[in-house]
C-alpha cells in the first residue's frame, strides 16, 4: 500500500466563526473525521496541514496592511499558538501520522510549502513512504486545497480529491478549482 491522505488546513479561522471562515468548514472537520474512522487503515501516511503565521510581521505581505484585496492579501489568520490556528475541535487527528505547518513568515497556500514537525519537506516524507496515491481533503477547495492538489501531481502523485470532504470560499471559484485539477490529471471522487 502507498496511499496517503492530506487534510489541508482544517483550523478554526477556515470554519465558520473563524477570521477566513468557509461555509460547511465544520460539516468538513466531521465528515473528515468519520471518513478516517472508516478507512485510515487504508492510507500509508496521514498528513494534516495548518497556516501557521507570524504574529510580528505581515507574512511576505500575506497580511493587508489596510483593506485585502481576497487575492493574495488577507485579514489576520491563523497566527501560530492562537485558537485560530488549532485544528478545528471536531477532527480527529489520533490517526495523523504527519502535521505539517505552513506559512510561517511567508504566503503559503500548498501543504507542499510547509514542513513537517520534524522538519521535513512533504515531498521528502511521501517519497520516504513510497507514496504514489494520494487523496485530499480539507479547507479551502479554491485555494489551499487547489493548490495542494496541483503539486501534488506536479510531483508526480496521482491524485484523487475526495468532493464531499472539501469546502470553498465561494461556489464559482471552487467549482474553477475543481475543474483546474480534473484538467491536470486529478479524480475527482466522493469518500
Amino acid at each position: 500500500m502507498s496511499k496517503a491522505l492530506f487534510i489541508v488546513d482544517v483550523q478554526n479561522d477556515f470554519t465558520e466563526g473563524g477570521a477566513l471562515g468557509v461555509i460547511g468548514g465544520d460539516e468538513v472537520a466531521s465528515r473528515i473525521s468519520a471518513h478516517l474512522a472508516e478507512h485510515a487503515g487504508e492510507y500509508t501516511i496521514i498528513v494534516a496541514s495548518r497556516d501557521w503565521h507570524d504574529a510580528e510581521n505581515d507574512n511576505g505581505g500575506h497580511f493587508a496592511a489596510d483593506e485585502p484585496d481576497y487575492e493574495s492579501t488577507w485579514p489576520v489568520h491563523c497566527v501560530a499558538g492562537t485558537p485560530g490556528a488549532e485544528y478545528h475541535p471536531a477532527l480527529d487527528l489520533s490517526a495523523v501520522t504527519h502535521h505539517v505547518r505552513k506559512g510561517q513568515g511567508e504566503p503559503a497556500y500548498s501543504l507542499f510549502e510547509g514542513v513537517t514537525d520534524e522538519g521535513a519537506t512533504v515531498a521528502e516524507v511521501l517519497t520516504e513512504h513510497g507514496i504514489v496515491d494520494v487523496d485530499i481533503a480539507g479547507l479551502a477547495t479554491d485555494y489551499c486545497v487547489r493548490a495542494t492538489g496541483l503539486d501534488a501531481i506536479a510531483h508526480g502523485r496521482h491524485v484523487r480529491v475526495l468532493t464531499d470532504l472539501v469546502a470553498g470560499v465561494a461556489q464559482e471559484s471552487s467549482d474553477a478549482a475543481l475543474a483546474e485539477l480534473a484538467h491536470a490529471g486529478a479524480e475527482l471522487v466522493s469518500s
